[in-house]
C-alpha cells in the first residue's frame, strides 16, 4: 500500500508548515513546497502536514481515494 502525495504550487503559500511537520517528505524550493518523493509508505506526519496546510495545497491519495476527505 502506497500513498501518492502532491503539492499544488499555485495554492502553496510557502509557510513551511509541511517541512516542519514532515521534513523527510517536503522541502521548500523557491516560492512553493515540493514533495521529495511522490509515492510513499503511509505516514501520519504527511496527513498532519496536509491537514494543516494553510493554502490547502497538499493532496494525499491511496488508489485514487482522497485520504483528507
Amino acid at each position: 500500500m502506497t500513498w501518492k502525495v502532491e503539492v499544488d504550487e499555485r495554492a502553496c503559500v510557502a509557510s513551511g508548515l509541511c517541512t516542519g511537520i514532515a521534513p523527510d517528505h517536503f522541502a521548500l524550493e523557491g516560492r512553493a513546497a515540493t514533495v521529495k518523493n511522490p509515492e510513499i509508505d503511509p505516514d501520519d506526519d504527511v496527513l498532519d502536514a496536509a491537514g494543516g496546510c494553510p493554502g490547502m495545497a497538499i493532496s494525499v491519495t491511496e488508489n485514487g481515494r482522497d485520504l483528507l476527505a
